[in-house]
């Protein structure tokens, strides 16, 4: 993770996504359980709670935020309607799914093998976060990719596939 790029702290992350919560404690539970991350450190709010905390996953970080006043950052509805997906690659993406629903997680869509070699699933944390975690099954080209897209877009032009 050493920076080579200019004004890059070294061993940070290039982009570093920030998680805005209304229960920053819960979330670094969740990702801790559910994903594996491991805490690197947190900051008190005024209140006592969280404010902010860095985690790593998988060797890149993430932040976690609580909502401030002050800052035009706001938490997400408990609705799945995210604009923002947060797409990490896992070992086990099964297993992250079991735990993650144990959680508290919702399942927004099912596991499921891709085209293009992943096997993925999208789930909302219990903050509102929404996640599309996967696991690499299968290495493929691009004519491979290209070549299974095609044939999904076919299907979907002869209503086969919804």
């Amino acid at each position: 993770m050493a920076s080579t790029k200019k004004g890059v702290p070294e061993g940070s992350s290039v982009i570093i996504p920030r998680l805005v919560c209304e229960d920053p404690a819960a979330e670094i539970d969740f990702c801790v359980g559910a994903l594996g991350a491991v805490e690197l450190g947190r900051r008190p709010a005024p209140d006592g709670g969280v404010g902010h905390a860095l985690l790593t996953l998988g060797g890149e970080m993430l932040m976690i935020e609580a909502v401030w006043p002050s800052l035009p950052s706001l938490a997400p509805r408990r609705d799945g309607t995210s604009p923002v997906v947060v797409f990490v690659y896992v070992e086990d993406v099964d297993g992250v799914v079991e735990r993650a629903l144990a959680l508290g997680a919702q399942l927004l869509v099912p596991l499921q093998d891709q085209f293009w070699g992943d096997r993925i699933a999208w789930i909302m944390d219990p903050a509102g976060h929404v996640w599309t975690v996967a696991t690499r099954i299968e290495e493929t080209t691009e004519d491979e990719r290209s070549a299974r897209w095609a044939g999904i877009l076919d299907e979907m032009e002869r209503g086969e596939r919804g």
